[in-house]
């Protein structure tokens, strides 16, 4: 029974008819790594060729950083958990984000499909040359794609690995608890600081 809950929960099913567009639809997780790394060095190198000082090179990367863990929990909570009411809009959350929690465990839908992190990216460095300009966006910038890169592979490692680390420990049960106990509640994955500021930290069952 139990390897049959673990391939149910691993094995999922096409989200398209067509083999072609299904293929866009699964990845390797050293997928993200390859594409977004060189992304991040490209960024902070160019910045400061451009003209932006070390100092601030560091804080604007730590300051994307952070918006990019704000940006992760408001992505998580109101796009990949709005379900409208309408067959449309269920077809759309569930090739969104409902076949990972109807099969969390399948290892090629734990990290973004390039055709998703790639537009998705596009836009998000749009948005930090409008608001910061050219030089300052691009260490900006690069901090949000490490976040980014970081929340892919934590969800990766808390899905297929038992942590040892106090921290990861954590982690991985807040994430289990956002699966298999309320949905509403854990939004963080590669960190639990806005669910405690928007207080949807899981909440834990009496006995447990």
């Amino acid at each position: 029974m139990a390897s049959q809950r673990t391939e149910r929960l691993s094995a999922s099913p096409p989200l398209f008819e067509s083999r072609f567009l299904d293929f866009f639809s699964r990845v390797h997780p050293a997928i993200p790594a390859a594409i977004f790394v060189p992304v991040v060095i490209v960024c902070v190198a160019l910045g400061i060729e451009r003209g932006v000082s070390v100092p601030a090179t560091i804080g604007l990367f730590l300051a994307g950083l952070l918006i990019w863990t704000f940006s992760e929990y408001w992505l998580h909570r109101l796009v990949f958990h709005w379900e409208p009411d309408h067959p449309l809009g269920s077809r759309l959350h569930f090739i969104m984000h409902g076949v990972h929690h109807d099969h969390p465990n399948d290892r090629l839908r734990l990290v973004m499909p390039p055709a998703v992190s790639i537009p998705l990216a596009a836009l998000f460095m749009l948005a930090f040359y409008l608001v910061l300009g050219a030089p300052t966006y691009l260490p900006a910038f690069a901090g949000f794609i490490l976040g980014y890169l970081g929340y892919d592979y934590t969800h990766y490692y808390l899905h297929h690995r038992v942590p040892k680390t106090n921290v990861g420990k954590r982690l991985r049960e807040q994430h289990m608890r956002h699966h298999f106990q309320d949905h509403r509640y854990g939004y963080g994955v590669s960190s639990p600081l806005w669910d405690h500021v928007f207080r949807t930290v899981p909440k834990r069952r009496s006995g447990t």
